[in-house]
């Protein structure tokens, strides 16, 4: 027989794990009986193996000598990659366990700004608790910028507010709606109310000083949309702000703002009523590609999410459950 070529990798893919670790057991113990013995294994079984590996790689791997065993040089060579390949086997077999455990992963979550700021933290603290293993990555986007992370594999699980940028998408998605929630009018609570009631209508709000954010973010769109459907024009003061420092100038007096209900919540220094004639809502929905089916993390993640989200609806005020059927 021709000598083995250890750097042949081919031939070493066609090793199954059976075959060297009966190789490796051998050349630890120096006689077959005894290898078998310790696999558990009828002494054929383990020369039947032993044999078919050699004759896979087209080398003798032991001279056999009446009571005694040892490598051939093609042995020698193989025996270190046998050993590291064994190894390799043992790391993944243990890596899998702990994933499928849900004690080692990873999830891609993508949320609007809104919802980074409340119903994600809620979640994420809950399912860290849970699996402290799994490895969260947060991205921060509108829906449409989700949407499309999601068509293009970098996100794993996205949650949307507005439908439309779903049914834009060039991938089939599955949508679980989460829950309905009011859009709002937020002003600073040191100042006086903007409204003596319990809510304020459409038009009393184009009459205040407005802080809009950027024209591409679907919230503006929406309401932009909703002044114009009345005739009206909002007087914008300050345009083009991120969420949060939109709340910290109404915080400060600065002027109003019409934000998802959510963004106001645990925020002592906003004073939030409802938008009436007309009432302006949003669904929130939880999005996954329908090709591809969750992991076990991201299916963990998943139920927390939805788990926060009934909590948040059952808790009444500008929340409600959102209808199933809506997906």
């Amino acid at each position: 027989m021709h000598g083995f070529a250890g750097g042949d990798v081919r031939t070493l893919w066609s090793m199954n794990l059976e075959q060297l670790r009966g190789f490796v057991e051998i050349a630890r113990l120096g006689n077959f009986t005894r290898a078998a013995e310790e696999l558990h294994l009828a002494q054929p079984s383990l020369s039947r193996q032993v044999s078919t590996l050699e004759r896979e790689l087209g080398s003798d791997l032991f001279h056999r000598a009446r009571g005694h065993i040892s490598l051939t040089a093609a042995g020698e060579v193989l025996l270190p990659y046998a050993r590291r390949m064994l190894a390799d086997a043992a790391s993944v077999r243990r890596e899998m366990a702990e994933i499928a455990g849900l004690r080692r992963g990873r999830v891609r979550l993508g949320a609007p700004p809104s919802l980074c700021a409340s119903l994600v933290p809620e979640a994420v603290g809950a399912f860290r608790a849970a699996h402290p293993g799994i490895e969260l990555e947060i991205v921060e986007r509108g829906s449409r910028g989700l949407v499309a992370a999601l068509a293009e594999g970098v996100l794993d699980l996205a949650l949307i507010a507005f439908s439309d940028a779903a049914a834009a998408s060039p991938v089939s998605l599955e949508r679980t709606p989460l829950l309905v929630e009011d859009l709002v009018v937020i002003s600073s609570e040191a100042k006086p109310p903007i409204s003596h009631g319990r809510e304020i209508a459409l038009a009393a709000v184009a009459d205040l000083p407005l802080i809009a954010f950027p024209r591409s973010y679907e919230l503006r769109i929406a309401t932009d949309a909703a002044f114009a459907a009345a005739g009206l024009t909002p007087e914008v003061i300050v345009e083009g702000p991120e969420m949060d420092t939109v709340l910290r100038f109404v915080e400060r007096g600065v002027g109003v703002a019409v934000v998802p209900a959510m963004a106001s919540l645990s925020r002592p220094g906003l004073r939030a009523v409802p938008l009436t004639s007309p009432h302006l809502t949003r669904t929130v929905s939880l999005t996954h590609r329908a090709d591809m089916a969750p992991t076990r993390a991201a299916a963990a993640l998943r139920d927390t999410i939805i788990a926060a989200a009934d909590a948040l609806a059952g808790s009444g005020g500008f929340f409600a459950k959102a209808d199933p059927a809506g997906s």
